[in-house]
């Protein structure tokens, strides 16, 4: 089980306590303080670390030698309430050996199909594509 607690700040502002860390939250309308990132854009940020930790480790495990490596998403929200997204872009960017590049896109599949659990859930209520960049 995983618990978190997430406690009322001011404005439209939580900060919410996860393990020892303090992620601060707020909303992206016009009353927002800057004080932290939308919920939803951290639920972004969680699937970009999810996979980005998934095909590190197999990367690593297959012992390909990478360099300069970035995880983009882009994500479309539904227009009625409650806006949800229903078509979420993982693009990754990386820089390996030509030779690796299926050894890089096994490791990507791995990652959709059996370990990245967050991309699991995105699935349940979104389209979910890849693609991947060789620099």
């Amino acid at each position: 089980m995983h618990s978190i607690s997430a406690h009322f700040k001011n404005g439209m502002a939580f900060n919410a306590k996860i393990d020892e860390y303090n992620v601060p939250m707020d909303t992206t309308e016009e009353s927002t303080q800057h004080l932290g990132p939308s919920p939803k854009k951290l639920m972004l940020a969680s699937l970009a670390g999810c996979t980005g930790i998934d095909v590190v480790s197999i990367l690593n495990k297959m012992k390909v030698e990478f360099s300069d490596f970035t995880i983009d998403i882009n994500a479309e929200l539904t227009d009625e309430h409650p806006k949800i997204y229903d078509k979420v872009e993982i693009i990754y960017r990386i820089k390996v050996k030509s030779d690796d590049q299926a050894k890089m896109e096994r490791a990507v599949q791995l990652s959709k199909e059996k370990y990245c659990g967050v991309s699991a859930m995105f699935s349940a209520f979104a389209e979910v594509s890849f693609t991947i960049v060789y620099l």
